[in-house]
């Protein structure tokens, strides 16, 4: 069916009163970022909704890039006709018969009057245009509770919207409007679908990831991109800043207390992750933790782990099961990349028995018997390449050298 436009609702920021003009405009920037690769498409604003002139676009293309911006509830495309009942009735019935409705296909009429000068009410127009539709398509079934085909009417002054289809949007807030924080990113499920969670919160992104060559392979590394690739489909595009941590992460092996090594490490990271953050302008760290599902992740190793930091550690997964994680990473487009048996460095080196209950002092003691330990962070984050990806962006890792914000 070629439709004339889409219709788009906003989700939940239409509830943020005085600050709602904001949190719309910057979906609409990001709308119109969008649309850049359909010319022909215009956008039209409208209290509470957006409206998407196609122009001769392909509505189910431009339907699928838009269904992954956050801040948009969902999206219907819609036919438009002048607001005379013949035109409405004609409308309604080719747009039904373009569906090719199958024999007992439940159907209803939902009309919406919004011009209220128009001479016969919703009620009435349900019957109206119901009636001759019927009558063409004797397959169809009335049916009042969840129809199959549910035909919408909204009268307006300018013009009558039909349309029966709703496509969910991703909802949320709008990319960045609630400020910036940095993605613990490592090679598994849990970390980009808690950056997928603070994307749709309105946070803007920065992925951080932790190599250690030659112990983890560029595959690795390569796998990680992915999964950032994936994660810019969302917003545009994602900055991943990629640290080697093998002088570090090695130094823990010298110490004696195996059981402490993920603990030391993961402390290491978020040292390295907040001085990337302050660099950055970031206000938080974003991690994957579900609590209780590994030894650092019990209420007392993430105490301990997280005293290595001032900024506040947001941990959207806290209180999910390893089948709600596994349920949106699938839904996201990033399980295929998790699954995939390259490791990265948090794998490696990892003890028999880690302790799950470290304590506090035994920790600093230990921090502080590591020679230069603060001098390797500093150079971790000296060394650190960043690249910039996008949805369309080509994976390459086939060396160990600096990259320094290139464009991928």
């Amino acid at each position: 069916m070629k439709y004339d436009m889409l219709m788009i609702r906003y989700g939940e920021l239409t509830l943020k009163g005085k600050n709602r003009g904001r949190f719309e405009r910057t979906v609409l920037k990001h709308v119109e970022s969008v649309l850049s690769s359909f010319p022909a498409a215009q956008t039209q604003s409208e209290y509470g909704r957006l409206y998407i002139m196609l122009n001769g676009e392909d509505a189910a293309k431009v339907s699928a890039e838009l269904k992954k911006i956050f801040g948009l509830h969902s999206i219907s495309p819609v036919l438009v006709c002048p607001s005379e009942l013949d035109q409405i009735i004609e409308t309604s019935t080719s747009f039904i018969r373009q569906l090719a409705p199958a024999e007992g296909t439940t159907f209803k009429v939902t009309a919406k009057r919004v011009w209220k000068r128009f001479p016969h009410s919703s009620h009435e127009m349900n019957h109206l245009v119901g009636a001759p539709v019927l009558q063409e398509f004797p397959q169809l079934k009335i049916s009042m509770k969840q129809p199959e085909i549910e035909l919408r009417i909204e009268i307006r002054e300018h013009g009558t919207y039909i349309y029966s289809e709703v496509i969910h949007g991703v909802g949320g807030f709008p990319r960045g409007s609630n400020g910036k924080a940095m993605l613990l990113l490592s090679g598994g499920i849990d970390s980009p679908v808690a950056g997928y969670s603070g994307m749709r919160r309105g946070l803007e992104v920065e992925c951080v990831h932790f190599f250690s060559y030659p112990f983890t392979s560029p595959k690795a590394k390569e796998k990680v991109l992915e999964l950032a690739k994936v994660l810019s489909g969302y917003t545009g595009s994602v900055k991943v800043h990629l640290v080697p941590f093998t002088d570090v992460q090695t130094s823990f092996t010298t110490v004696g207390q195996d059981n402490l090594i993920i603990t030391l490490m993961r402390r290491s990271m978020l040292r390295i992750a907040t001085k990337l953050a302050e660099r950055q302008g970031a206000l938080a760290l974003l991690t994957g933790d579900s609590l209780g599902q590994v030894a650092s992740q019990t209420l007392q190793s993430m105490n301990v782990i997280g005293r290595a930091t001032d900024l506040p550690i947001l941990r959207p997964l806290i209180t999910m099961d390893k089948n709600e994680i596994v349920d949106i990473a699938q839904k996201i487009g990033t399980y295929d990349l998790s699954i995939l048996p390259y490791e990265d460095c948090c794998t490696l080196f990892v003890p028999k028995s880690p302790t799950t209950n470290p304590n506090l002092h035994v920790v600093e003691r230990v921090e502080a018997s590591i020679p230069n330990l603060e001098a390797m962070l500093e150079e971790a984050v000296k060394q650190t390449e960043t690249v910039v990806l996008r949805p369309d962006s080509v994976i390459e890792v086939d060396r160990e050298e600096s990259i320094d914000e290139n464009w991928f």
